[in-house]
Formats: structure tokens, sequence, C-alpha cells
């Protein structure tokens, strides 16, 4: 049967079930300054690409000072990606035994933003409307040559030309309080680590927990879903969230997406029942999310009325979700049986759960003024080990800003990432005679280079180890995929 990387939990294919990657991620804006982070609130924290002297295209030929007179904003960011996978990996014929595990792929995804302040325009007082689009173009690495956990690319997706957000927020009681509802990208504000947003990398952007497990990676890039979100920041440095939205932005099935009855070829497919992103569907369940996040030596545009400290900042976040929907047990079958030993349909069951913890941290600033700074983070999920597959992961990082002389705007990132398969998918594994998963590894180099005010060139290593916790490769399913070094370069252009 075709094998292809998806977000779901379980595949048919070589006789029986395989876990395989997600494929939903949050995307990393090149662009953006992390080391600002800390100055700017967590729904702030990715650049719009609007400001005239950061754009190729300058004011439009009038255009964006009059939209500005009416409170809008235009920003168009395009991005290209070229990888390549120099070991390991599969063949892209997927299971027939031809073909080469390494090759060269192409991504593109060009982002249409457009962002209303209703005061200028209506008098609405604390009123944002912003509706925004995706055209997605090329080809995943991961998904013909890689067979990750996660893609190694957080700008991999179906390729389509779609409505991504369009909601409407709107402030109270002197902007500590805002809600916004309307069709959302969760992955913008929740289970973020602000510093790991340079790398590309998808399990540094929506990790590999809730990309892995939830239908279709959940609601994260490119897939957005009805939602309704609330934000309070009360006095001191706290920020509380939560909200609550459809589990299910790609409209799929339940059998489809977990690959468990029909549409083996492609479970997850981001454009099967919704290639526009019209639809709105609310199907399965509801995804509850929430968390709390503290602001250590907050700087003085973190939000209204705070104060400069001298001390170095940092951002700390708890969280969690809760998903009503039906998930498929690793370990029985409808009849009770293992799963594993008799085949047969997986048994469903009610809910999933995860919780999560982010610490990004400035560690070293030789001058209060100087652009040269080293911030460090870590992120943590897990969750439970029937219905998944991955049941803990970790994520941390190193960031330099300023590394060269002269290059204030550069940053040098080397981060490490770790999933490990649930004791769920390894008891099936056993049950059945395969080679039984165990952890993933990737390490990533990268080099983000702001070349001019709006152009980004970000070139990129990086190596995993043992791909999906050494999963069968599907043209020799009891020799594991090799380790896979991979080479990458990712352009950010705003017009």
């Amino acid at each position: 049967m075709p094998w292809r990387a998806c977000g779901g939990i379980l595949v048919w294919g070589l006789g029986g079930f395989m876990s395989v990657p997600g494929h939903a991620q949050t995307i990393p804006v090149a662009a953006r300054d992390v080391w600002q982070a800390d100055e700017i609130p967590a729904s702030e924290s990715q650049d719009t690409p609007s400001a005239a002297g950061g754009s190729l295209l300058g004011d439009m030929g009038g255009l964006r000072p009059w939209l500005a007179r009416y409170g809008m904003t235009l920003g168009i960011q395009d991005v290209n990606e070229l990888w390549g996978n120099a070991t390991g990996g599969i063949a892209s014929t997927s299971g027939d035994g031809r073909g080469a595990g390494t090759g060269a792929s192409y991504i593109g995804v060009t982002m249409p933003d457009l962002t209303a302040d209703l005061e200028k325009l209506m008098g609405l007082v604390g009123g944002t409307f912003n509706v925004s689009a995706l055209q997605i173009r090329g080809r995943a690495i991961t998904q013909d040559h890689l067979a990750d956990f996660n893609p190694i690319s957080g700008f991999e997706a179906d390729r389509s030309t779609r409505l991504f957000e369009l909601w409407y927020q709107q402030s109270f009681l002197k902007d500590t309080l805002d809600i916004k509802i309307g069709q959302q990208d969760l992955d913008t504000e929740f289970l973020i680590s602000d510093y790991a947003s340079q790398y590309l990398n998808a399990s540094f952007g929506w990790p590999m927990g809730p990309s892995a497990n939830l239908y279709a990676g959940g609601p994260s890039w490119p897939l957005a879903a009805p939602a309704i979100r609330l934000r309070y920041r009360p006095g001191g440095n706290y920020t509380v969230m939560f909200a609550a939205s459809d589990d299910n932005p790609s409209g799929n099935r339940d059998s489809n997406v977990f690959g468990v009855t029909s549409n083996p070829a492609d479970p997850t497919s981001q454009t099967m029942n919704d290639g526009s992103g019209t639809q709105f569907n609310m199907g399965t369940g509801a995804l509850l999310i929430t968390e709390i996040q503290y602001a250590l030596n907050p700087r003085s545009g973190d939000r209204p009325g705070a104060v400069r400290h001298a001390g170095l900042p940092g951002v700390y976040k708890l969280g969690g979700y809760y998903d009503t929907a039906r998930f498929p047990d690793y370990r029985y079958n409808m009849q009770g049986q293992s799963l594993g030993a008799y085949g047969g349909t997986p048994r469903w069951d009610r809910g999933n759960w995860l919780i999560y913890g982010i610490v990004d941290q400035l560690i070293w600033r030789p001058s209060p003024e100087g652009a040269r700074a080293l911030g460090v983070f870590v992120r943590a999920t897990g969750n439970s080990g029937d219905r998944n597959i991955i049941s803990f992961a970790i994520d941390a990082g190193l960031n330099l800003k300023a590394p060269f002389a002269g290059r204030t705007n550069d940053t040098l990132g080397l981060g490490w990432g770790i999933g490990r398969a649930t004791s769920g998918v390894r008891a099936y594994d056993r049950a059945r005679g395969a080679l039984v998963q165990g952890n993933e590894n990737h390490f990533e180099l990268t080099y983000q280079a702001q070349v001019t005010p709006w152009m980004v060139l970000q070139p990129d290593f990086q190596y995993v180890l043992d791909p999906s916790g050494g999963l069968g490769n599907p043209s020799r399913p009891m020799r594991r995929i090799g380790n896979e070094a991979v080479f990458g370069l990712h352009t950010n252009v705003n017009f």
C-alpha cells in the first residue's frame, strides 16, 4: 500500500498499521527578531510585514498609505525553501523497492494578510479584524524521502490556495482583556516557544505531541478552525489564555484521518474535504486549551503600564489541552483483543489530553544597549500512551544574536529535540512482530541572516537520529530507516 506522511495515528500498509509523522505545523516567521519576544504580547509575537521601509514593494504606489488612513495594514510574505537529503531516508516511490532514499525538494508559500483597526475604520474602539490566505506549492521532502515524526520544515503542506484565518478581536478593560472569535490558527498563541520560532524543523514550532496525536495535527498552520479565544492580562507579569476550538480542521471523518478503514493512501489530506479553507468544519469534537504565562523582568513594551527592569528578561509558560473526540486505541481492537496480535479495527477511546511547560530566557547580554545576546529555550510535553503516537517530547536550544561584528540582525541557533513513541505503539509493534519504535532525536544548526530590510536568507542543517523512533523502512520493513542528514536553504521576502 502507498506510504504517506500524515498527521494521523495509524496508516494501513505492509500488512499492518504503522505510526507516521505529523503534518500541520506552526509557521516559523523567519524575519522575526526573536530577541524582542519578551517585549510584546504572545499574540503579537509574529511579524506582519507591513511597513513600507521593510518591504520590497514599498508603499505599493500609494496603496499602503491610503489603506493606513483607514486603519488597514496589508502584508504579503513569500517563503521559498530548497531541501536535500544526503543520507538515510526512504525511497520516494514509497515501498516498491525502487528509487533512492535521497534527493531534493522544493516548497513555497505566499501569504497575503490584511488587518484592520476598526477604531480608525469605523470608530469601534478596541476592535481588530484580520483575514489571511495561503498559496502553497511544491512538494514536501518529509513526505517523499524522510518519514520523520514531524516534518523537517514547518512550511511543508499540501498544495492548495486557501483561506487561512478570518477573525474579529475585541479588547476591554483598558486592554487587559480581549476576546477573539472566528477561524483561527491556535499555534500563533498557544504551546509556542518564542526563541524556538527561528528554527525550521516543524517540531520547534507546533510540537510533536499535538501534531502527531490530534486530528490532522489540530488547528495549526496551514489549517485554521472555528474558535473563540480569551486572553486576560491583569496587573503584574501574568497572562492567562483559554481557547475552545473545533478539533478537526481538515473536516475528514475519523476513519479517514487515522487510516483505519478508508482512504489509506492519503488519510490526512488537507484538500480532500476542504481544499479552500471555507467550509468551517465542525464535526468530531472540541479542543479546549489553556495557558498561563509569567514574564520575568519584562521590558517596557511588554504590556500597558509595564516598566523596564535591569535583569535579563524571560517568559515562563504552563498549559494543557483536552480534546473531547474519539481516538483509536493501540492496545485493543473492537472485540477487546490485542490489536497487534489479532488485527481488526482499533477500539475507539473518548478524550485525549496533553500538558506542557515552556521556558524562554535570556542568559547573557554583555551590554544592556548592545545587540549581542544569548538566549536559551526549553519546552516539554507529555500525554497518555494508549491512543497516541508520541508520549512525550522535549526540545531545547541556544540562540546567539549578532554573532559577528556588523551583523546585528543575524542569529545563530543550535537546537535539539526528542520524541518518544508511546507504550501503546511499542506494545503494538511487539505483538505484530515488527521493529519496535523508540526515540527520534533531531538536531538543527541554523543561521538567520537579514540580507536586506525586506529579505531573510537562512541556510540550515539538520540531522535526524532514528527517524520515527526507528520505524521499519517501507521497502524493507525489517530494516530501520537510516539516519538522515538534511541540508536546506530558506528565503523569506516581505513584499
